[in-house]
């Protein structure tokens, strides 16, 4: 028996996760590259750049007033859906794929940790009693985007587990940035908003346990959500993650129902197939329909978001958060303890941590090295995991605030670490012996 097309179903969605994060990248790169390009230069709209993110946007619902900044809608706004995805599938992860067992989630578990601590803990030994102590939490994050298209130029070179794990670590990693954010980077509380918060995501998962299943519903009372959210003092963007929480991630069928039907649809498209007249619009319409009956709310919002959040919000993201004014006394900053911080603990720390950890829960026995992966391509991941870019950027942004002396340090440092982490990680892992 052939075992490739048994393979092939299994791997699909993975592969088609790997190609669309990778695809995004490239748009992330170009946007990032823009702003930078229309911050330092006068010629035509381009003198509109940085200040154009401070320009008001207001929204009225009745007594309801939100008067924000561009800025402030896409960081606490746009940024919640993209916190959505990354609560969708860290659910994903943990109920179906590489975190649902012990032993398989050990590894990237481990590396994951690893890959917190330790760049947490350079940038902390440089930092150390200065202004900018609090801003240890940048160099902890993976932008997952970044570290798969680096593996995608590399192709056949980087076996299949070492994607999966790298996947599933920063995922994790992702999972440790929103506890993070939560239980450090929280403004003055506001009780009585934090309690209507609570009290919604009661009501969420009130209506999953009721056997809920209209997205419309949940997104309605996810929007409630973010409203009490943002008043109540700790990060609008987390409404995004309780939100996909609450969301079913079951289908709606048990085991023979879905055999049932699956059978049954599956004869019908047979035939339509077979049949001379057969009109393969047709049978396209079926297959979706069907795909539509059997996925989970959360399948299908996360389909429905990914290529939103990967092609737009986060460009966008980086575009406005990326608007920065090169000049000599800002590169000269990168020599601070803010810039050394950063520098180190995402170039050095992150692999480090990443492979000691790993290395360590390996020699113990509690888990194995992924199929086909040797301990090179693993360090070599290792150092792909300091391209912190996207949420870097984002925890900068708590740590220091909008427009702060530090801001513009920190956005540079993390840009210039990104860069030599990718950029090393590739070569690591372009002159690693491959099976």
């Amino acid at each position: 028996m052939a075992v490739a097309p048994l393979i092939k179903p299994l791997v699909r969605p993975f592969a088609e996760f790997f190609r669309r994060e990778a695809a995004g990248s490239i748009v992330l790169l170009f946007s990032a590259a823009l702003a930078l390009l229309l911050a330092n230069t006068s010629w035509g709209p381009a003198r509109y750049f940085p200040a154009i993110w401070d320009e008001h946007l207001q929204l009225s619902v009745g007594r309801l007033v939100l008067n924000k900044s561009l800025l402030h809608w896409i960081n606490d706004g746009l940024m919640t859906v993209f916190f959505l995805i990354v609560g969708l599938e860290i659910k994903r992860e943990v109920l179906d794929g590489e975190l649902a067992s012990v032993r398989q989630a050990t590894l990237p578990i481990a590396g994951a940790l690893g890959g917190m601590l330790v760049p947490a803990l350079v940038y902390a030994l440089f930092n150390h009693g200065t202004p900018t102590a609090g801003g240890w939490g940048i160099p902890m994050a993976t932008d997952i985007a970044f570290a798969l298209a680096v593996l995608q130029l590399l192709g056949s070179r980087v076996p299949l587990g070492l994607k999966v794990f790298l996947t599933a670590l920063a995922i994790v990693d992702d999972l440790g940035a929103v506890l993070v954010i939560a239980g450090f980077y929280t403004s003055d509380l506001h009780v009585s908003y934090l309690l209507l918060a609570g009290g919604i995501w009661a009501a969420l998962l009130g209506l999953n346990l009721l056997g809920g299943r209209s997205l419309w519903l949940y997104l309605l009372l996810g929007l409630g959500l973010w409203y009490a959210m943002l008043e109540s003092g700790v990060h609008a963007t987390l409404a995004g993650v309780l939100l996909a929480v609450a969301i079913p991630a079951r289908i709606g069928h048990g085991r023979p129902a879905l055999l049932r039907l699956l059978d049954e649809r599956l004869r019908f498209l047979s035939l339509e197939a077979h049949a001379r007249d057969a009109d393969p619009r047709t049978i396209s319409e079926e297959l979706e329909e069907l795909s539509e009956r059997i996925s989970s709310p959360a399948q299908k919002l996360e389909q429905r978001l990914h290529s939103v959040v990967a092609f737009g919000i986060i460009p966008l993201f980086a575009f406005a958060n990326t608007s920065l004014t090169l000049d000599a006394s800002l590169v000269r900053q990168l020599t601070s303890p803010l810039g050394l911080g950063i520098l180190a603990g995402l170039v050095v720390g992150k692999p480090l941590g990443i492979g000691l950890l790993s290395w360590l829960t390996v020699r113990l026995g509690w888990t194995a090295l992924p199929a086909g992966v040797t301990w090179r391509q693993l360090w070599g991941a290792g150092v792909l995991g300091g391209i912190g870019f996207t949420m870097s950027l984002f925890v900068t942004l708590l740590a220091f605030g909008v427009h702060s002396p530090s801001e513009a340090v920190a956005k540079l440092a993390i840009l210039l670490a990104s860069a030599l982490a990718g950029t090393l990680g590739y070569l690591l892992l372009r002159t690693a012996p491959h099976r």
